[in-house]
């Protein structure tokens, strides 16, 4: 029976949620200080239309504070330019892309967010009820652990083989590879990998946040289409509701819809161009120089960084310093390598 474990770390102008899935990472939750609550999945606001596109059956939401969404809508309950409603996210932005909201029914007074989202203990809790929520060093190990696999292209397969996810603009594709599985019957051998790939993709696009349509390219020929389908049927009820799963094609691919729930990790984590962006390696650097002090007494510390790290790191190094005092310091050296991220002990 599979079991899953909850985990939260706490730090410095972050904190990070994990659900894992047979001690594998399965979500990953970060949550910022400076993100727009107002974002968030499941946060309730008063919108005003601000307006319409009626050939795309879509209103533009205002939330207040120049937050956008917008709202896909029936032809029978179309809004009125101006009007206010209650809405509620159930997609949050991408790339690109505003979040999308449902409407709950007529709102009152200017937008604003309507009551403060639930803490990321209570959202983790939503997993798994009646789970300890682990903190400390733990918590901080598997969200270390949860964010660098999100960030991989390439998984391995257990038993062999590997499946890479690979996103598009236009959908997710996942390639399974044998590589060096071994077996006598290649058919049963296939088959296996195939069946542990579904499993296997389906607890990666979860941890990554990633929805849509998705295209797997099974390996192998003349597949069991009933049980690769009954297969991604179990692996994937967890993304309920708003999965669609289509049968094995004739090319061996099988077709996925999964619904778009959180912003995809890599966004959160990442630039545009795929490296690391400067907050995620500021907080990187923070937990190092943190996990420094704690390992070497009253010793001065010194990191050399990268000036956009160094400038993203300021209001995180103040916390720390109030928290550790002021016996380190994050020097901007243009000479440095972006994803360095060295502690020094002076």
């Amino acid at each position: 029976m599979s079991q899953r474990r909850l985990y939260l770390d706490r730090g410095l102008g972050e904190s990070r949620g994990v659900v894992t899935l047979d001690g594998r990472p399965e979500r990953l939750i970060i949550r910022r200080d400076g993100d727009d609550p107002k974002l968030a999945l499941g946060a309730r606001s008063v919108a005003r239309v601000a307006s319409l596109e009626p050939a795309l059956a879509t209103a533009f939401l205002d939330l207040g504070g120049g937050v956008e969404a917008i709202l896909p809508f029936k032809s029978d309950a179309r809004p009125v330019r101006g009007q206010t409603i209650e809405i509620e996210i159930r997609s949050e932005p991408r790339r690109g892309k505003l979040a999308i909201a449902r409407a709950l029914g007529e709102g009152q007074g200017n937008p604003r967010l309507l009551g403060q989202p639930r803490d990321l203990a209570d959202e983790l809790r939503a997993y798994a009820r009646d789970v300890e929520v682990i903190e400390g060093a733990a918590a901080r190990d598997m969200a270390d652990e949860a964010e660098a696999e999100a960030l991989e292209v390439v998984h391995p397969i257990p038993g062999g083989g590997d499946l890479a996810i690979e996103p598009t603009r236009a959908l997710t594709a996942i390639d399974i590879d044998l590589g060096e599985r071994k077996g006598q019957d290649a058919k049963r051998v296939t088959r296996q990998a195939n069946l542990a790939a579904l499993g296997l993709a389906a607890r990666l696009l979860r941890l990554k946040g990633i929805g849509g349509i998705v295209i797997v390219d099974l390996v192998g020929r003349g597949h069991d289409g009933n049980a690769l389908m009954a297969a991604a049927r179990a692996a994937f009820g967890a993304d309920n509701p708003g999965v669609a799963i289509g049968p094995v094609g004739r090319f061996g691919t099988m077709e996925l819809s999964l619904p778009r729930r959180v912003t995809p990790l890599a966004e959160v984590l990442c630039r545009e161009d795929g490296h690391l962006s400067d907050r995620t390696l500021a907080q990187r650097l923070i937990r190092r120089i943190e996990a420094e002090a704690a390992a070497n007494g009253g010793a001065r510390l010194e990191a050399r960084v990268a000036p956009g790290v160094e400038q993203a790191a300021r209001p995180l190094a103040a916390l720390l310093a109030a928290r550790i005092g002021a016996r380190f310091s994050v020097v901007a050296d243009p000479a440095a390598a972006r994803e360095r991220l060295e502690v020094q002990v002076r």
